[in-house]
C-alpha cells in the first residue's frame, strides 16, 4: 500500500463516514491540530525524567488517536467503527493530577514557561492543547462534538501545567514565577 493518494492533490480530503471536504475545514483544523498535539507528547514521553511516566503518556496518546478519529468522522454516521473515550478516560488524568499535585509545593502565582528544555516541551504541549481545546469548542458550536472530548482536552491541559510543574521539581530546577511590573 502506498502512503500517497493523490486524492487529496487539488485541497480536498475525506472524512471517515465518506464526505469530503476542503482541507481548510475547521473539522480538519480540529483533528490536524490533536495530531499536532499528539506529536508534543511523543516528545515528552521520550524524555529521561518522563520515562516512569512513559506509559501513561503513550495511553494519553492513544486518547488523543480515539479524539482524533472521532473529530474525523462524518456527524451521523453512526455507523463508522471507531475507539470511543469513556468518562473513565478523564477520571484518569484527574487521579494523576492529584497524585503529582500532592507532592508539589503550593502554588502562588503564576509560572513563567522555562527553567529547563524538558520543562519548556510541556509547556508547548499544554498550550498546544489549548488550541485544540479552543478550535474543537469552535467547531463544536457549528456541528456535533462529543462533550467528553471537550472534558477531555480541558483536563488534559490541566494534567500538562501539573506535570510541568513536577518535571521542574525532579529536575530540581527552580520555577520562574511571574513578577507583573505594575
Amino acid at each position: 500500500m502506498k502512503i500517497y493518494t493523490k486524492t487529496g492533490d487539488q485541497g480536498i480530503t475525506s472524512l471517515l463516514g465518506g464526505v469530503r471536504v476542503p482541507k481548510s475545514d475547521l473539522r480538519i483544523d480540529a483533528y490536524g491540530t490533536i495530531d499536532e498535539l499528539n506529536s508534543y507528547l511523543g516528545l515528552l514521553r521520550d524524555q529521561e525524567v518522563n520515562k516512569k511516566r512513559a506509559d501513561f503518556l503513550k495511553e494519553i496518546q492513544d486518547r488523543l488517536f480515539t479524539i482524533g478519529a472521532d473529530l474525523a468522522t462524518v456527524p451521523g454516521k453512526d455507523k463508522v467503527k471507531k475507539p470511543d473515550l469513556h468518562k473513565e478516560d478523564v477520571e484518569h488524568l484527574e487521579q494523576e493530577m492529584d497524585i503529582m499535585d500532592a507532592q508539589l509545593p503550593m502554588l502562588t502565582a503564576f509560572i513563567l514557561p522555562g527553567g529547563h528544555q524538558s520543562v519548556s516541551f510541556c509547556h508547548l504541549a499544554r498550550t498546544v492543547c489549548r488550541r485544540s481545546e479552543r478550535i474543537v469548542v469552535e467547531l463544536a458550536s457549528l456541528e456535533p462534538v462529543s462533550d467528553l472530548v471537550i472534558q477531555y482536552l480541558n483536563r488534559l491541559s490541566d494534567y500538562l501545567f501539573v506535570l510541568g510543574r513536577k518535571m521542574a521539581q525532579e529536575l530540581e530546577v527552580e520555577e520562574v514565577t511571574w513578577k507583573p511590573r505594575l
